[in-house]
């Protein structure tokens, strides 16, 4: 993993602006479903669920406007036990409410929700710095996507800038490991031999 990203303030808001225009206005929040997480009073937030990810926005209601919105990816070609579970968090804010603590919100929620957080290949130093944050309340390590699982890494472990390689958060009642055990025992069953049919049966 590497934290290398930029992001173009312009074409973020622009994005933005897009996607207010899609689900906000004049069609009245079409597929949304208002969520009550304590955002400042003039805020509102919003999920929806398509093909099993999971999107929030965040709007302004005074501005008329799209203050950020954060996407929980699926993990293409996951294991499909881990896939109920993790999810990929991309999220977009405009640069006035940056630094207001509504990222950090928004992945609380899920986090509490009992859903673990897996980082793209690349973040932004911000990003990092959110991960970080929250890894003094939920358990933050490297783990390397092999395949379709996830294989947890130590700290000190050589090639955490590869690609592969990536931040978890874990959600509550979750650790790195009773992760990964869920592919691992699918895949041991998967190679256990079959047992030859009882002479007489």
């Amino acid at each position: 993993m590497r934290i290398d990203v930029e992001r173009d303030p312009q074409r973020m808001q622009a994005e933005l602006d897009i996607l207010y225009e899609r689900f906000f206005a004049p069609m009245g929040r079409p597929g949304l479903t208002a969520v009550d997480w304590n955002a400042p009073p003039h805020l509102r937030c919003y999920r929806r669920t398509a093909d099993g990810e999971h999107y929030v926005y965040v709007e302004d209601a005074l501005r008329g406007r799209l203050a950020g919105c954060v996407v929980f990816n699926r993990l293409p070609g996951l294991d499909r036990r881990l896939d109920a579970h993790v999810r990929s968090p991309h999220s977009r804010f405009r640069p006035a409410y940056q630094r207001q603590g509504l990222a950090t919100l928004i992945y609380r929620h899920v986090l509490d929700a009992g859903i673990c957080l897996v980082s793209g290949a690349r973040q932004s130093p911000a990003a990092h710095r959110l991960w970080q944050k929250l890894g003094q309340h939920y358990p933050l390590g490297y783990v390397r996507l092999d395949g379709r699982r996830v294989t947890p890494l130590p700290p000190q472990a050589d090639g955490l800038d590869d690609l592969d390689t990536r931040l978890l958060l874990c959600g509550v009642g979750w650790d790195a490991h009773a992760l990964a055990g869920l592919a691992d025992a699918r895949c041991a069953r998967a190679a256990a031999p079959v047992a030859p049919p009882v002479a007489g049966s």
